[in-house]
């Protein structure tokens, strides 16, 4: 899955528990002042520790900030499993599963607070990591989504086929959706964002006429 395959397992590989409260402090500084205007020195305070003790666990800021966003991501891909979970069963056909995953995707990258903060207050410090310089978080979609029609097609809800090329295209929609919600679509409407994954999404997933 090319040279950025690793990713999806780095974010789904074991917690380093005892940097959750330091992380936890970071995202809300970071939530109250923004990236640039808060401080190691903030963040130490918020979480308790001194601030060599910062520096031991984080060598500088920008791993700081690399931590915080890996750990966003975590909890953004276990959102989507957890949201695809709650609103169906996976004995259920392909079409509904699909639906379902891109009303999670796209539900998870719209509710992001700190990615909202960001965009709304320091959108130079963010855009560029979802634009011209996006490719790791087109292909941690890509490669999660592959994931889920290869498991798909395992099941025989899919014919076989390389899911790569419409992995991509659905991560790419939705990261457009969530950048840009003036749209035509009515996004806040859930009935109709089903409606408009069913009609052109899982549509692109191949799935079978006796399964729709």
């Amino acid at each position: 899955m090319g040279a950025l395959a690793q990713l999806l397992p780095l974010v789904r590989s074991p917690r380093r528990d005892h940097d959750q409260s330091v992380l936890a402090a970071a995202l809300q500084a970071f939530l109250d002042f923004g990236i640039k205007r808060t401080s190691m020195v903030e963040v130490a305070r918020r979480g308790g520790l001194s601030l060599a003790t910062l520096y031991r666990r984080f060598s500088s800021k920008s791993d700081l900030i690399q931590a915080v966003g890996l750990q966003q991501t975590r909890e953004f891909i276990d959102g989507v499993d957890a949201a695809v979970q709650r609103q169906i069963d996976r004995d259920a056909g392909a079409e509904d599963q699909i639906v379902e995953l891109f009303v999670a995707f796209l539900d998870g990258l719209r509710g992001n607070r700190l990615l909202d903060r960001l965009l709304d207050t320091e959108p130079e410090i963010v855009l560029p990591y979802l634009t011209t310089k996006g490719a790791p978080v087109i292909e941690l979609g890509r490669d999660y989504l592959a994931e889920f029609v290869t498991r798909l097609q395992t099941e025989g809800k899919l014919p076989a086929y390389d899911p790569l090329p419409v992995a991509e295209t659905v991560a790419r929609t939705a990261l457009s959706l969530a950048l840009t919600p003036q749209t035509v679509i009515p996004l806040d409407d859930d009935i109709a964002v089903r409606q408009y994954a069913r009609d052109h999404v899982a549509v692109s997933f191949r799935v079978p006429i006796a399964d729709t």
